[in-house]
């Protein structure tokens, strides 16, 4: 089993918006603002080759989107997507499944690309499985005022369009090392993969923790549709990654990719920080 990392990019969001309400003097000691309160983090994908498969975890923003629309995220660092791919020995081609945790647009832009033309949008992993849940499928094609914004018709269509859709079973099952949990405070039926890693557990926390700074059950985002339900969940899912000692892995944290979490008088805090390749070498 092999894991790696997938950079795909940097990118801006509203300081306020990813902390909810704590005030900026706090949050502002985990990520520094710039003149206009924007932060900068990450979109770290996962590649986990499992047997046969070779699975894609999210695929950041893309790069089809007109660029009044990247104007809005101030994209910055040297990674991409293809970049990422290629130094992990991959080709788009082999992929073989693309689990997408939801379908906002910082986590599925780049399943979707142009074709040679430019006349239609086509998947970008032709060979791929893309995996969905079906309640966030219907809950993304036919979005609520509040996340409208963040579903993109050119990003979701074409993957059911193409036949290559498949909503993940009741027993949450994507392959025989890799399941997924489900949240519903971010958004509806979030997918969170479990990997089952020589005798650990790797779990990609995509926006139900998007950085260690999250890890706080009332660090809540302004993006979550329900944030209570969002704390509830967080601190059940905190109490089991203690007892079981789970690694998180963070699509947004722009420094820190892997930690664990520990309950200190009463609070949920992060405990050790380290890469991915510090958990594959552990």
């Amino acid at each position: 089993m092999r894991l790696a990392t997938i950079h795909t990019g940097n990118f801006k969001l509203d300081g306020g918006a990813m902390f909810g309400v704590v005030p900026k003097v706090i949050w502002q000691r985990y990520t520094t603002p710039d003149e206009n309160n924007l932060c900068n983090w990450a979109m770290r994908c996962l590649l986990v080759e499992d047997g046969n498969r070779l699975i894609l975890i999210d695929n950041g923003i893309g790069d089809k989107q007109s660029e009044r629309f990247f104007g809005f995220y101030y994209l910055n660092g040297d990674h991409s997507l293809e970049k990422s791919l290629h130094q992990a020995g991959v080709d788009f081609n082999d992929i073989t499944d693309v689990v997408l945790t939801h379908l906002h647009f910082d986590h599925c832009g780049g399943s979707v690309k142009w074709n040679s033309g430019k006349t239609h949008m086509e998947p970008a992993f032709k060979n791929a499985t893309y995996w969905s849940h079906e309640q966030h499928w219907e809950h993304a094609v036919a979005p609520n005022p509040r996340e409208k914004a963040s579903f993109l018709k050119e990003n979701i269509l074409p993957i059911q369009e193409s036949g290559q859709l498949k909503f993940v079973g009741d027993d949450l099952v994507i392959s025989d090392n890799v399941s997924v949990l489900l949240a519903n405070g971010h958004t509806e039926k979030m997918m969170c993969p479990k990997i089952n890693y020589k005798d650990r557990t790797l779990v990609f926390a995509a926006d139900m923790i998007p950085s260690a700074a999250h890890i706080p059950p009332h660090y809540a985002m302004g993006y979550d549709i329900r944030p209570l339900v969002r704390m509830e969940e967080n601190e059940a899912f905190l109490h089991e990654a203690i007892q079981h000692n789970y690694t998180l892995f963070f699509e947004h944290d722009l420094i820190n990719e892997c930690g664990t979490v520990v309950l200190d008088n009463g609070k949920f805090k992060p405990g050790e920080l380290f890469t991915l390749n510090d958990f594959v070498n552990a």
